[in-house]
């Protein structure tokens, strides 16, 4: 097997190459980066790069107004179950302002380009003009932003950690903005924090430890060496008159020196990933960033922005599909220009197979996950649709729902060289933004797909507490080309997940979020596959009360006193009380009837409600590659 050549761009190397002044305090005037800085390049990982976090308090004060509804910081003790006392803090704060001594300092081009975003975003593209996009409405609750966590012990309050998880770490991801909005904001433009739970080895009496970082991105280094936000929000800033705007002023910074976006522009804040010994932080917008978490002390680093030796371009799936029994990671990407959706591989060891591009696909849609079978990839093509001509003349958002589309499911078998086999099946009214699972059914002559349907897609961006999400089984024939569907449930569920053991393989079980409404997930529900057209095929259930709402749930199959069913395992997810401010870490009994929480960690800070999660167990942190 040959040896893998990795390209990363190490945040303290990209920072340093970038800015002489990198090192100091962020609040130190600072020029902002230089793009016409060169790209380190390493063929590995450079060593854990340890980073400083700023004080929390920090301009406290002067950002209150600003955010509405964001509850004050707390601290208050407990006592851990083997004596030990654990701060626990309330965490709220509301997103940096940029110094008022960077500002003094700052360059004429820096000046001018501030000085027009500032009146974009206060008489061309107010916030207050769109509530959905007004960050005082959007960052509020448990939506606010927090600031990084150090390693921090956390008591267990309830039960005793499975063995099946000791030694291992729940990491979370999502949105998080280091900076307070200057204009609008969309819940998903925040910068990704991981929210990592580093669980006690087996035997040991030690407390679980959880801390939380930034991904360092190049736009996350960029704007916190510029102490405030540089790059335009790809959710909410891009609308009419004052998107192309904002584009100009972006340009203008790209010439004058202020940011260099083929370093990228993502916020890789959206999921998880480990493969061939390399955790990665996911956004579907850029590259994979390499991060690590330490197996000993629970620190979270990250490594750099990883281009695969140069053969992963722009780039990559939030939901790759990682086969259980081979190893491999199946993986796309999508975009605006032709070719607009691009099906590639990774093998075990993490090198990039060739790339697969669709020309079938005639116009850019949003393509959020796809699903695989054993010997297929199976990508769907939903109403929401990319058209950049939307905000020039019709002065919207290039990114919208178009209810005149027809979507389709496209079947390809997995190891395609070319796109000469695709076949495409329209699908009325089936609009899939995540998948469960797929499976051949009848010798290979059916495809079944488990995923949830957006009823409400014209929503899905905007309004996310009107989408109702109905979980289908879908059918598809590829000698007839017929196709049939079934629902599973009324209920409003999505995030689903499976025993990642079934991955592409027939599976009966699936556990689903509860929205109470979306995003806000109010418990967790288990479905039986298997009772398709009999009604609803909800068997257990677990609701948090009022008050209460979790994140995506994640599977964790019981290797160490399981029996080998697909449902013997757990359950987990950090939950918040909104009543109280407390958080927890909650582990529920996969096969119980009402998913038995059978252990609680009690979190020393607040964890806001985000995206994706991932388990990753305590043998695969000790594989990680430097």
């Amino acid at each position: 097997m040959r040896s893998t050549r990795f390209s990363y761009v190490s945040p303290s190397a990209s920072a340093a190459a970038q800015n002489p002044s990198y090192g100091r305090k962020k609040n130190s005037a600072t020029a902002p980066p230089s793009a016409a800085a060169s790209t380190t390049v390493l063929t590995s990982p450079p060593a854990t790069i340890t980073t400083t976090t700023p004080t929390p308090k920090q301009n406290e004060r002067e950002d209150e107004p600003l955010v509405a509804k964001i509850k004050t910081t707390r601290t208050v003790t407990v006592t851990s179950t083997n004596g030990r006392v654990a701060p626990r803090q309330a965490q709220s704060r509301p997103p940096r302002r940029r110094p008022p001594a960077a500002a003094a300092s700052a360059s004429l081009p820096v000046t001018f380009c501030n000085a027009l975003e500032g009146v974009i975003n206060t008489f061309i593209d107010p916030p207050a003009l769109r509530p959905t996009v007004d960050p005082r409405n959007v960052l509020t609750s448990n939506f606010a932003p927090v600031d990084e966590l150090p390693p921090t012990p956390c008591p267990v309050v309830r039960g005793a950690i499975p063995r099946c998880l000791a030694g291992g770490a729940y990491i979370r991801n999502g949105p998080n903005p280091q900076h307070l909005p200057r204009g609008p904001h969309h819940l998903f433009d925040g910068d990704g924090m991981l929210h990592s739970l580093l669980l006690p080895s087996a035997g040991k009496n030690d407390d679980p430890v959880l801390c939380s970082r930034y991904v360092q991105t190049y736009k996350y280094l960029v704007e916190r060496d510029a102490g405030a936000p540089v790059m335009p929000n790809m959710f909410s800033g891009f609308h009419g008159v004052a998107g192309m705007a904002r584009g100009a002023v972006a340009a203008a910074r790209v010439l004058t020196g202020q940011m260099n976006l083929l370093q990228g522009a993502g916020l890789a804040n959206t999921s998880l990933a480990y493969f061939g010994a390399r955790l990665y932080a996911l956004g579907e917008s850029d590259l994979p960033y390499t991060v690590r978490v330490d197996a000993d002390t629970g620190e979270v680093t990250t490594i750099g922005r990883c281009d695969f030796g140069g053969r992963l371009v722009m780039g990559m799936t939030a939901h790759p599909k990682k086969d259980p029994v081979t190893g491999e990671l199946f993986a796309f990407r999508y975009g605006p220009v032709p070719p607009f959706v691009t099906y590639f591989r990774f093998d075990p060891a993490g090198n990039k197979g060739a790339d697969v591009p669709f020309f079938s696909v005639e116009q850019p849609s949003f393509l959020h996950d796809f699903a695989i079978t054993e010997r297929h990839a199976i990508f769907p093509e939903i109403q929401i649709v990319m058209k950049p001509m939307d905000m020039v003349v019709g002065g919207g958002s290039p990114v919208g729902s178009d209810p005149n589309k027809v979507p389709r499911l496209g079947v390809i078998p997995r190891y395609a060289t070319d796109e000469s086999e695709m076949r495409w099946f329209e699908v009325p009214g089936f609009n899939m933004m995540h998948s469960v699972n797929a499976w051949e059914e009848a010798g290979g002559e059916e495809i079944v797909l488990v995923a949830p349907n957006i009823l409400s897609i014209e929503h899905a961006l905007e309004r996310m507490e009107l989408v109702h999400a109905c979980v289908e089984k879908v059918r598809i024939n590829l000698r007839t080309g017929a196709v049939t569907r079934t629902p599973l449930a009324a209920g409003n569920f999505d995030f689903g997940v499976i025993n990642p053991a079934c991955l592409g393989r027939r599976n009966r079980y699936g556990y689903f979020g509860v929205g109470d409404p979306m995003p806000k997930i109010g418990g967790v529900a288990k479905l039986d596959f298997d009772l398709a057209g009999a009604g609803d095929c909800t068997v257990a259930r677990r609701d948090f009360g009022a008050g209460c709402f979790a994140g995506e749930p994640f599977f964790v199959p019981d290797d160490v006193e399981g029996n080998g069913n697909e449902d013997d395992g757990y359950v987990v997810c950090y939950v918040h009380d909104e009543g109280t401010g407390e958080n927890r870490f909650v582990v529920m009994d996969a096969r119980s009837p009402d998913l038995e929480i059978v252990a609680e960690v009690q979190l020393p800070g607040r964890v806001p409600y985000g995206f994706h999660g991932l388990f990753v167990t305590q043998a695969e942190l000790r594989a990680q590659q430097q």
